[in-house]
Formats: C-alpha cells, sequence, structure tokens
C-alpha cells in the first residue's frame, strides 16, 4: 500500500498537470494560443510513475503528446506554459510549442517512430560515458505502425544499449482504434527482438508505480533495454476538439479515471489541490501574457558568405581519393575517440563497400559501428550522437538509400536547431556515393543530389578529385555546427586527387572553407561560363580542349564543393563577362541542381545570358553500357550541347 503522504503528493502532481492541460484549452477557445494542442488528461500518472525513477541525468524523449512528460520530469510550469503562448521565455522561445520541446536532457519532437533511433543514439553515448544514467523514450500504440521503430528496437536490442522504451497505449492511434491499426500483441512484438518487457496500465496506481520502478531498475542495473507497457486512456480529443470516439465510451474511461474517483472519494482533500494548482497556473499566466514574443531577426539565422574571394594554389596530394578519406578517419579517429563510423557492412574484412573504412575496425574496435540495413534508424542514431557531443560520420551504401532517411535528415536534424531556439546543435554527418558509370542499374547509379538541396540548416557537399577529400573532411569536423550531407562520386574513388593537364589554362581554388575550383584561361578573355561539381570533373578535360578547336572559344569552368547553400558569386563575375552558362551535372535535368545555380544567378545579375542546362536524361539509369553512357552526360553530349547553345 502507498502512504498516505505519497498518495497526497502524487496527486497533487497529478491534478497540477491535468489543470496546466485545462488552462491551454481555455486559452485556445480565446485565442490566445496558436497552432495545436496534444493534452495527456487522463494519462498524468504514467508520466510521473516513470519520471519519478529517473535521476536528474537521465535522458527523456519523447513525441507529440509530451506535456505531461516535460512537466513531471523538469516540474517547469512556467517554461512549458510560455512556450505555448508563444512567448519568447518559453522553452524553446514559443518557436515548438506543444510538440517540440528541448531543455538540457529532455527532447521531444512530433514526428512518430523517428523519436526512438535518436533516443537510442543518446543512449549508445550513455552507455560510454556513465556508469548508471539512461534515457527513457515514451511512445504510443501507434508508434508501432511505423518501420523506423522496428529498425530501432533492432538496434537497441543489438547494442544492449540502457534504454527504456515506454508505450502509452490508449487503444487509438489519433482517430483510429488499436483492433484497426495494429494487428498481433504489442508485447509479442518487442518480445521478438529479445527485449525484457513489463505491463501496466494507468488505473491501478500502486502497480503502474511498481511495475515503472522495476523497469527503470532493469535498465539502470543491467545497463540493458527494457520495455513498458502501459495501457491507459487519453480522456480529450487527440488534439484541440477533433473526437470521433464513442461518448459512452469516454464516459466509462471518465468513471474510471483516478483523479475523478479521487474527487468523488476524497472531496476536500481534491478541492484543495485543484484550488491550490488552478491558484497557481492562473498566475503563471496572468504574468506572462504581456510579455514579448521572439523577435524575427533572433529567429532566422543568415548565411554567412565570405567576402573578399581570393585564388590560390592548388596543393595534389596524387594519391587516390579513397586512400585520402581512409587517412582522414584514420587520423581522427587516433586523434578523438568521439569520432565514430556507422554503417553497413564497414567492419573488417569487408571494410565498407566501396573499401573506405578497411581495417578501421581493427584499430578502433569502439569507434567502429556495423550496422543492419536500417538507413532510417542508423541516420537517427547517429543524430542521437551527435547530440551528445560526438562526431558522428553515418555511411549511407548507396546514394539511392538516401531516401530511406529523408525523415531523419528533413523532420530531426535539419529542424532542431530552430525548432528548439539554437540551444541545440546536430552536426551528424552522412556520407554517402552517388552516381553511375558502373552498369549497376537503375536503383544504384542514380544522383540525388537535387533532392537534398534547400534543407533547413544541412549543408550539401560534393567531392571532386581536385579537391584533397582530407581538406573537406577536416573542416567539417572543424566547424561541428550543423548536418552535412557528403556526396562521394563512386567512380572517383579510384582516381587520383590530381591536376588537370590543360595547356594555357591556370587552375586555382578559393579560399572558401569549402573550396571551389576556377579553371581559367590564361592571358584570354573566357568565353564560356561552365558550372559543374562532383564526378562531372572527368568530362571537363575534352570539352574544354574540343571547345576551344572546334570553335575558338576559351571556357571558364567552375567546380563547386558546396551544393547547398550555394553560393554563386564568383561564378556570375564570370557569367556577366562571357554571356554564357553552361551548367553540367549527372543527376536529371528537371529540378536540378543546374536550375538552382541559373535561377539564383538570373536573380541578381541584370544582363541577359545565354543558358544551357546539361543533365542525365529523365529516364532511370539503365545497366547495359552503350545506354548507361547516352542517359549520363557524356563527352560528346556535352560537346554536342555546348555547341547548339553556341550556334544559336
Amino acid at each position: 500500500m502507498l502512504q498516505s503522504e505519497i498518495l497526497t503528493s502524487l496527486f497533487q502532481e497529478a491534478v497540477k498537470i491535468r489543470e496546466t492541460e485545462e488552462l491551454f484549452l481555455k486559452l485556445f477557445s480565446e485565442g490566445k494560443l496558436n497552432g495545436t494542442i496534444h493534452t495527456c488528461v487522463g494519462q498524468e500518472f504514467n508520466a510521473i510513475a516513470v519520471c519519478n525513477c529517473l535521476r536528474d541525468n537521465d535522458f527523456v524523449v519523447s513525441n507529440h503528446r509530451c506535456h505531461g512528460h516535460y512537466l513531471a520530469f523538469k516540474n517547469d510550469f512556467s517554461g512549458l506554459i510560455a512556450e505555448l503562448m508563444g512567448k519568447q521565455n518559453g522553452i524553446c522561445g514559443g518557436i515548438g510549442s506543444s510538440q517540440h520541446l528541448f531543455n538540457k536532457n529532455f527532447l521531444s519532437n512530433g514526428i512518430q517512430g523517428g523519436i526512438v533511433p535518436i533516443a537510442a543514439g543518446i543512449s549508445f553515448a550513455k552507455k560510454n560515458e556513465s556508469k548508471d544514467d539512461i534515457v527513457a523514450v515514451f511512445i504510443g500504440d501507434g508508434t508501432f505502425g511505423s518501420g523506423t521503430l522496428y529498425e530501432s528496437l533492432n538496434l537497441i536490442s543489438l547494442y544492449n544499449l540502457p534504454l527504456l522504451v515506454i508505450c502509452e497505449n490508449n487503444f487509438y492511434a489519433q482517430a483510429t482504434p488499436l483492433r484497426e491499426h495494429l494487428a498481433g500483441d504489442i508485447i509479442y512484438r518487442v518480445k521478438s527482438f529479445a527485449i525484457e518487457t513489463f505491463q501496466t496500465d494507468t488505473w491501478d496506481l500502486e502497480n503502474l508505480i511498481v511495475a515503472s520502478d522495476e523497469a527503470v531498475s532493469f535498465v539502470r542495473n543491467l545497463r540493458k533495454p527494457a520495455f513498458l507497457l502501459i495501457n491507459t486512456y487519453r480522456l480529450n480529443a487527440h488534439s484541440k476538439g477533433d473526437d470521433n470516439r464513442d461518448p459512452k465510451e469516454i464516459e466509462l474511461y471518465k468513471q474510471k479515471d483516478l483523479i475523478n474517483r479521487y474527487k468523488i472519494s476524497n472531496p476536500d482533500e481534491y478541492n484543495k489541490m485543484y484550488q491550490t494548482a488552478v491558484n497557481e497556473i492562473k498566475d503563471i499566466a496572468s504574468k506572462l501574457e504581456s510579455l514579448n514574443t521572439l523577435d524575427i531577426e533572433n529567429y532566422i539565422t543568415k548565411n554567412h558568405k565570405q567576402n573578399n574571394i581570393e585564388w590560390g594554389k592548388i596543393e595534389y596530394t596524387n594519391q587516390k581519393i579513397s586512400d585520402r578519406i581512409y587517412k582522414f578517419f584514420n587520423d581522427y579517429m587516433k586523434k578523438d575517440s568521439k569520432v565514430i563510423m556507422i554503417g553497413e557492412d564497414v567492419k573488417y574484412p569487408y571494410g565498407g563497400a566501396f573499401k573506405i573504412s578497411r581495417d578501421l575496425s581493427k584499430l578502433y574496435p569502439t569507434q567502429v559501428i556495423e550496422t543492419p540495413i536500417s538507413e532510417s534508424a542508423i541516420t537517427g542514431f547517429g543524430i542521437g550522437l551527435s547530440l551528445m557531443g560526438y562526431h558522428p560520420f553515418v555511411e549511407i551504401m548507396f546514394g539511392d538509400f538516401i531516401t530511406l532517411c529523408m525523415d531523419q535528415i528533413i523532420n530531426h536534424a535539419g529542424k532542431f536547431y530552430h525548432q528548439y531556439n539554437k540551444q541545440v546543435k546536430c552536426p551528424v554527418v552522412i556520407r554517402t556515393p552517388m552516381g553511375g558509370r558502373r552498369g549497376y542499374g537503375p536503383t544504384h547509379s542514380q544522383s540525388l543530389e537535387k533532392f537534398l538541396i534547400g534543407i533547413d540548416n544541412v549543408k550539401v557537399i560534393a567531392l571532386n578529385t581536385l579537391i584533397d577529400p582530407y581538406e573537406i573532411y577536416e573542416t567539417i569536423y572543424n566547424e561541428y555546427d550543423q548536418p552535412v550531407i557528403v556526396i562521394e562520386n563512386k567512380t572517383d574513388y579510384n582516381k587520383l586527387n590530381s591536376i588537370l593537364e590543360l595547356e594555357n589554362y591556370e587552375i586555382t581554388k578559393s579560399n572558401e572553407k569549402y573550396p571551389t575550383v576556377k579553371i581559367s584561361p590564361v592571358n584570354h578573355k573566357p568565353d564560356l561560363t561552365i558550372v559543374t561539381y562532383g564526378g562531372s570533373v572527368s568530362l571537363i578535360k575534352k570539352v574544354i580542349d574540343e571547345i576551344f578547336y572546334e570553335h575558338e572559344l576559351f571556357s571558364e569552368v567552375f567546380v563547386i564543393s558546396k551544393l547547398s547553400p550555394i553560393e554563386v558569386d564568383s561564378i556570375i563575375e564570370s557569367a556577366v563577362i562571357t554571356k554564357n552558362l553552361i551548367t553540367l551535372e549527372e543527376g536529371k535535368l528537371e529540378g536540378g541542381i543546374g536550375s538552382e545555380i541559373i535561377s539564383t544567378i538570373i536573380e541578381k545579375v541584370k544582363v541577359g545570358l545565354n543558358i544551357k542546362r546539361i543533365a542525365a536524361e529523365m529516364v532511370p539509369i539503365p545497366s547495359a553500357a552503350e545506354l548507361e553512357n547516352f542517359v549520363i552526360p557524356n563527352e560528346q553530349k556535352v560537346i554536342s550541347e555546348i555547341s547548339e547553345l553556341i550556334h544559336e
């Protein structure tokens, strides 16, 4: 039996959380809140039971219905109320509001399933650095429809992580009842991953507290994962008022609700609790009402482009691109134990699909993590590590598979910095080989970088053979601020980082963090401006030579490293002189990198330009060599299309 003082304290906390949720609904009806609200009315004791077992250094990850978890763990009513009122002194400056909260060791995001691999990455860091800290992640029954959850449960069990997954099963995935969205049994699903399970419900308070304590203690003491299923019920709608459940069912659970039962059995005690909670919460809200929202200038982050770009000599290593990438990892893993490589088949003896990791797992066994085929989860895992001060490099075996990572990139890594009001950085690095010319066919030959540009806070870098990749990766390591996606062209791995032998041309690089290479005619004004990147550099020598021999025209070529955010000032200077602007890429024409380069330049220049985009044909890339060579830009196609532009 729970002691009466403990029972009173638990109900005081639950009533205060409930009345905070009711305040939010009231403020929304008065037009004082913007957006949406997901209240935990009916589920308050779940959060209290679990969070009362946690310690200050533990980490909690939550979902869209996170208010109760936050209040039970942080006891920060003022910060949460200010956040939902859109005030600048809210937890996240009013930016995240109901679903997106961050406060040191509490994080919530509104994407079901996507939070779980991030929690796994955080718990991996905790396992490395602490003997008893754990991570708790709250999900719902609806999350069991998300494939990322199963990828994550597999990782959690494989790596034996100190992570407690709590499922609040309120029998509805938004509006769809459990019987219509989940086959089989939740517990059996989790047990299939060899994870210890515990089960309880909201309405037996003593059992809820005991089960929560047992689950937390299991994870903390054994440093192994566990799963806690709490059967529960939300008494309010999914969000503000969109409730299609049977009113009789809701009424049944209202009668079963612990707070409502306490109200009947202990009216005097309840009224004191209720009045105290209401007075405290109203007082907080009234003091916040006159405060300001965040200034837009403080929210928007402007890209700080480099002024006074200077061009200098390039130092070539004359070593293979793959060797230089390997050397970076070898050097920096030796230097920094928090440099982690994550990916499929990256361990020795296989050493990665393109043999970048080689023997690194033998040299640094704790820093090379081999994973299942789980692109979404391993990306989220890397994100979690990056939040904890690690330098994770996630290898996606083929760039074609980056589509499986897009939720993690767009809705998590790219969002965290701004949605949490710049309290956190997410410097995860995703490496992936793109491009064709190896006969791998439609699903292993694509150049999909156009889908990666323009994502909030995400830099996209393309390696090429003219810039030492060691230099690029060293810059990424030292910057350590935003998510970075690095495109490595497959056919470049075995090429040398070496000079292009061109007569009457000077090859220089800019002093930008991610250098642009400029190939300029010596003692001649250029007639054409060509912009390219990545693997297309291999075509440039013949194109420059043939255009000169056939048309007596000099080309000025810019090989860019940074695709997003793109910077075009140096290209503009050339295009204004030549009046002819050509972009060359291995990706598809429509909506491609070339389109972005050209539209950005056209916005800034006042002179008319002759424009040509050269890119892959708008069909899947075939395996047959002759067909592949036709679909992807080849030297003759590039020369032919430039010739057409000249003759127009």
